[in-house]
């Protein structure tokens, strides 16, 4: 006949042990179903998709007709709303006129940030800053610095620019 030792430190560290399992599954319930964790998943997403955009709305090849036909269609896929409408309608002027002039345009954001969301009503404010590296036909390139302040509309298709202004750099108070 064996006889079972009471080992009071085992019975304490199988509890401990119990109780640990039970909190991280505990907290992992709760960050799983946390409202703060999916607004900051839509934050990132908007925000990294608005960048995108951003960029792609500042840059077009205008090397030749197909290019600048190619460059208008990533713009118009990358807006919504009245400035994809006024993509659209200015779409045949604006090819010819880029065509003609034979430039280049890079955008890079340097930058940017949300500085609201709603996603009850899927909008959200980004401000950023671009360099835009511009390479003529003819002539000396340069790069051009810019800031911009963006309505970004989530579509089916995902977070896109529904209105773009650019703010102008002033000297300051």
């Amino acid at each position: 006949m064996t006889r079972r030792s009471k080992n009071p430190a085992g019975w304490a560290a199988l509890l401990a042990a119990v109780l640990i399992c039970a909190l991280g599954g505990w907290s992992y319930a709760q960050a799983r179903g946390d409202d703060t964790l999916a607004y900051a998943k839509a934050r990132d997403a908007a925000l990294a998709e608005g960048k995108r955009h951003l960029a792609r709305l500042n840059s077009l090849d205008g090397s030749d007709a197909g290019s600048v036909r190619t460059g208008l269609s990533a713009w118009l896929d990358s807006s919504t709303g009245p400035l994809h409408e006024q993509l659209e309608r200015t779409r045949g002027k604006d090819a010819q006129e880029l065509a003609e002039s034979g430039a280049t345009a890079r955008g890079k954001v340097t930058d940017a940030a949300l500085t609201a969301l709603d996603e009850r009503t899927g909008t959200a404010a980004l401000i950023a800053t671009v360099d835009v590296e511009v390479s003529p036909r003819t002539g000396k390139g340069g790069t051009q610095r810019k800031r911009f302040e963006a309505t970004l509309a989530r579509t089916g298709d995902g977070w896109k620019v529904k209105s773009l202004t650019a703010i102008p750099v002033g000297g300051g108070a």
